[in-house]
């Protein structure tokens, strides 16, 4: 009888330790779930602040493009001044290069879908692409075009067309330094240097208007030692530099698109996070293999290989497993996708596959 109560004492409190374990764990991963929620949250919300910012940078360069391209369009006419038409082609094309960038802001937000599992990212930097693009196309060849028509034919200006020119590209120079103030202004409130210029939309706005200031300022020159010493070649020379340097920065601005389309890795920094947290996994032999690549501005793709020390059962892989994974999404927001290959070594080196003959393919 007295073994019987005993039991049941014993059945009891085994029962609410279980119980309280249960509700303790149960707390525990729901705070851990409220957590990354909020944190979820607050990186969508910051990505949201941030694009709200380079939105409004973008439609002040654009507005100032566009007034600028019909100025110098209406200049260059007027004052038959080659250097002049080659910086209304350079506005129109940073116009359009806008357009470009709104669209790859509004695009690269959408929410993954069956179609597109790893969501919209990569539209940001197909966007950027055409831009760079359009950069080449509109602005760089069309200025070498008038240059070299230039040095061709000859242009003969009177005094009221130097004039007129000089005072479109001062006009021109207040308007694009404006514009380039504003968006290095957002460069620094997001970090400055690198860090601040990580989205291609900004990245192509601050490339565009420092080449536009630049490219207004040796068409200056150009205008005004054609002015003065009568010789075309001095025009000319700004119309082929102009569009020097446009085809430059396009080159520069697509490569950068092209590598992160194609499959860029994930900052080095981010890797080395990643790979340090894995190596102090204490279940974890070795870090056989660990993959980054950019989904988008703030999101990336994490898949890693590793090997597992012997004797532990699929339940305690599943759970370290699961455990590896939340570690790593808190420590790198920006992971946006985890895969994680867990080969147990002793099963593995028994078993005939790819990884135990030394063949690491594709997980």
């Amino acid at each position: 009888m007295t073994g019987t109560s005993s039991e049941r004492r014993t059945e009891r409190t085994a029962e609410t330790t279980a119980e309280t374990t249960a509700e303790t764990t149960a707390e525990t991963n729901a705070g851990r779930a409220a957590e990354e929620k909020a944190r979820g949250r607050g990186d969508r919300a910051g990505s949201s602040n941030a694009d709200r910012r380079t939105r409004v940078t973008v439609l002040v360069a654009l507005a100032a493009n566009l007034v600028i391209a019909v100025a110098k369009a209406l200049g260059g006419l007027f004052a038959g001044s080659p250097a002049l038409l080659s910086e209304a082609a350079h506005s129109v094309a940073d116009s359009l290069n806008e357009v470009f960038l709104l669209a790859a802001l509004r695009r690269s937000r959408r929410p993954a879908d069956a179609r597109h599992p790893f969501g919209y990212g990569k539209e940001r930097f197909f966007w950027s692409l055409l831009a760079a693009v359009g950069i080449f196309v509109m602005g760089g060849c069309f200025s070498f075009f008038q240059g070299v028509e230039a040095l061709r034919s000859g242009v003969d200006e009177k005094l009221s067309g130097y004039v007129a020119g000089l005072v479109v590209l001062g006009v021109a120079f207040l308007a694009e330094g404006a514009s380039l103030l504003r968006a290095l202004h957002q460069v620094r409130k997001q970090g400055g240097g690198l860090a601040g210029l990580r989205d291609p939309a900004l990245r192509t706005v601050v490339a565009e208007d420092g080449t536009a200031v630049l490219g207004v300022t040796l068409a200056a020159i150009g205008m005004a030692l054609h002015m003065v010493t009568g010789q075309v070649v001095w025009e000319a020379s700004a119309s082929l530099a102009i569009g020097a340097l446009l085809v430059f920065v396009a080159y520069r601005l697509g490569r950068e698109a092209r590598d992160q389309l194609i499959g860029e890795a994930a900052d080095p920094e981010t890797g080395a996070r990643i790979r340090a947290l894995l190596d102090a996994q204490p279940e974890i032999d070795s870090v056989e293999a660990l993959f980054t690549m950019k989904m988008g501005l703030d999101a990336a793709l994490v898949a890693a290989r590793v090997d597992l020390m012997p004797g532990l059962d699929s339940e305690r892989v599943e759970e370290i497993a699961v455990r590896i994974k939340r570690s790593i999404a808190s420590t790198v927001p920006e992971a946006d996708q985890i895969f994680l290959d867990v080969t147990d070594r002793g099963a593995r080196e028994t078993g005939e596959s790819p990884a135990a003959t030394g063949e690491r393919g594709g997980a």
